[in-house]
């Protein structure tokens, strides 16, 4: 970017004060791109630890209640109650749900490990040594489409050229002022 550029985007966010400040830096945020693959990785992950927790619902919670005698590990053992006052109810603390969600816990983080972080990592060993290629570059028409976005995102929005002072109200010239070259012309078709 050029220093007029960058001055003019800093400068927009300089005169913000309050709200629209927040607003700003939120937008500045979003536009990075890696809140987008923050909330995907967030997204899966809940998924994935339903799928966990499911599975330590319906089979292993059952499976070591039945070894405890129990229907699961939710009401495998309770202390308490213990009252001060006899008229008043109390619950107990029910050291089996916490040992529910620890087990929940060690199964998601194994889980994880074992199936995402271990073979990423003997991936990555092997590449290190050659033995398994690096990927295959993307085809033609993938290069050309991230050379468009990349020009795209390169060239300055109206807004950022207005408040850089390069825009048709600033002192700048740009290709739409009278000062500026006129725009070219489109090529002639082929006969």
């Amino acid at each position: 970017m050029t220093d007029a550029i960058t001055t003019g985007l800093r400068g927009a966010g300089e005169r913000l004060s309050g709200l629209p400040k927040v607003f700003q830096g939120f937008k500045d945020f979003i536009s990075r791109g890696n809140a987008i693959e923050l909330a995907v990785g967030v997204v899966i992950g809940a998924a994935f630890g339903a799928v966990v927790a499911s599975i330590n619902e319906a089979f292993i919670s059952p499976l070591i209640g039945w070894i405890f005698g129990k229907p699961d590990l939710s009401e495998l053992w309770d202390i308490g109650p213990y009252t001060w006052n006899d008229s008043i109810d109390a619950a107990p603390i029910k050291v089996g749900v916490i040992l529910n969600a620890l087990l929940t816990f060690l199964l998601t983080a194994a889980a994880v490990y074992f199936l995402i972080v271990l073979p990423l990592n003997a991936m990555a060993a092997r590449r290190k040594r050659g033995e398994e290629e690096e990927p295959a570059a993307p085809a033609e028409d993938i290069l050309l489409l991230q050379e468009i976005r990349d020009l795209l995102a390169a060239r300055p929005t109206p807004a950022v050229l207005n408040d850089a002072g390069t825009g048709p109200t600033g002192t700048g010239t740009d290709a739409t002022s009278p000062d500026g070259p006129p725009p070219a012309a489109p090529p002639a078709p082929r006969v």
